[in-house]
């Protein structure tokens, strides 16, 4: 029988993982393109000496969205994938117009708590399930989370650029127009879904919220997503002063996190491949958050030292880019696999909350108790992250395999599910015959895949 690698993903799965891809890395384009300039544009607005305001405009976007992320996944269930996202990236577009022409901070906070509003992420998954086999939904994932992470490192080294060009309110403004152009794209190149149904894998199941919030090893990693996201947000309240007072104008600061950010990718992928290869991926996640904690109280000690910042932010690069790649796959290692959406959708969820409370927070610390202890703040969160992290179980060197099987009855589901228990490699077994799908959990290497593909089209 052919085997995966010999199977790939057809034109229309193609079309469907690029333009959504796309989108994706829109949105984090809106969300991270200001995020090393904010804190100086806001200085010059009215109210922008007020650094709780600006810690609550630079983290709103993360509350509006983990407050309507789910809903609109639900609503695109009921009304619509295509619609639904039309409908987020219009919200989108209005909330970045909204903060382009704002002449005052309570302005741009209301602009980005409309882009935030327009929380699709959740749709636009859900989308990606219905126009992609089960066998090829990990790699179109796969496809939107390098987008994503292509954005970040972009929009970190390109925002100080944007800033000399176009200034805040035309990096605003681009946004809105990229989202408009996302419209379209959407309409018009992303293929319809033949049919929209529920994806275990992509989508959150409220039946199984309660089983995914009781998963202890699923709740540190909610935490973690939390902390890192909160310490992130934080810190972007105080670096860029740190580095004007260190003698680099705003749009210099592209010489610093360009190669930072380059160097920290370079220590990125060995990292990974031995954490994901060779079975050390607790290790190597407990000594990234260590590093992330170092670098917290490094950014404290040294804020008034330029190299001692760099080096900071170095070692704090590297850390966030473990940290970040890291993490979905643990979620998806430890998840259930007939709940792997719903633990992702948490996960999100609490990702966008830990933004608004990052910035929300390190504002407020910023103007009371002075800049330092916006760092000790982020210190703080990483050592408790620290300490959950050293008694988490090494996860399961595993990954999840999907298989189109169509609808069986519940009898004929449970002796499919018998019979691949027997197969080599295979450590969980769950078959969703409302779905038609089959979801394995499986060694990394050495499962019998030929001989599960052959059960599964009808072999003996």
């Amino acid at each position: 029988m052919p085997r995966s690698d010999s199977n790939p993903m057809t034109a229309t799965e193609r079309r469907a993982a690029i333009s959504l891809a796309g989108i994706f890395g829109l949105r984090m384009l809106g969300m991270f393109l200001i995020l090393p300039v904010f804190a100086l544009y806001a200085a010059t607005l009215p109210g922008g000496d007020d650094h709780t305001m600006v810690g609550l405009a630079l983290g709103m976007y993360g509350l509006t969205q983990a407050i309507l992320m789910i809903p609109f996944g639900m609503a695109s269930d009921r009304y619509g994938r295509k619609p639904v996202i039309i409908v987020g990236l219009l919200i989108f577009v209005l909330g970045s117009f909204l903060a382009a022409s704002a002449d005052d901070l309570l302005g741009v906070l209301l602009g980005r708590a409309l882009q935030g509003a327009g929380a699709i992420s959740a749709a636009v998954t859900a989308l990606l399930a219905d126009l992609t086999r089960e066998e090829k939904r990990t790699q179109a994932m796969a496809m939107i989370g390098s987008t994503i992470g292509l954005a970040f490192a972009f929009s970190l080294a390109a925002s100080p650029v944007f800033y000399r060009w176009i200034g805040v309110p035309g990096m605003f403004a681009l946004t809105g127009v990229l989202a408009l152009l996302a419209i379209f794209v959407v309409k018009f190149v992303t293929p319809n879904p033949g049919k929209t149904a529920f994806h275990s894998d992509a989508e959150t199941s409220p039946a199984r919220l309660k089983d995914v919030l009781r998963q202890p090893e699923l709740l540190r990693l909610n935490w973690g997503i939390f902390a890192l996201h909160a310490a992130q947000m934080a810190m972007f309240i105080v670096v860029p002063f740190a580095l004007v007072d260190g003698g680099l104008e705003a749009e210099q600061h592209w010489r610093v996190y360009l190669p930072v950010l380059l160097g920290s990718l370079v220590l990125l992928v060995p990292a990974i491949i031995y954490g994901e290869k060779h079975g050390g991926l607790k290790h190597v996640f407990v000594a990234a958050i260590a590093l992330m904690l170092a670098a917290q109280i490094g950014l404290a000690f040294s804020m008034h030292a330029f190299w001692g910042v760099v080096a900071a932010l170095f070692a704090y690069f590297v850390a966030f880019n473990i940290l970040e790649a890291s993490l979905p796959s643990l979620v998806s290692k430890i998840a259930p696999p007939e709940a792997k959406g719903t633990a992702m959708g948490v996960y999100n969820t609490s990702q966008a909350l830990g933004l608004f409370f990052g910035g929300a927070a390190g504002g407020w610390l910023a103007q009371h108790h002075g800049f330092g202890v916006v760092f000790a703040f982020g210190a703080g969160l990483m050592a408790i992250w620290l300490a959950l992290a050293i008694r988490m179980t090494p996860p399961p060197r595993v990954k999840t395999q999907m298989f189109h099987i169509g609808t069986l009855s519940a009898e004929d589901a449970q002796r499919l599910a018998t019979r691949l228990t027997v197969f080599t490699g295979v450590e969980a077994v769950t078959v969703l015959p409302d779905e038609g799908s089959v979801l394995l959990k499986v060694a990394q290497t050495g499962w019998d895949e030929e001989g599960i593909r052959h059960l599964l089209q009808g072999g003996n």
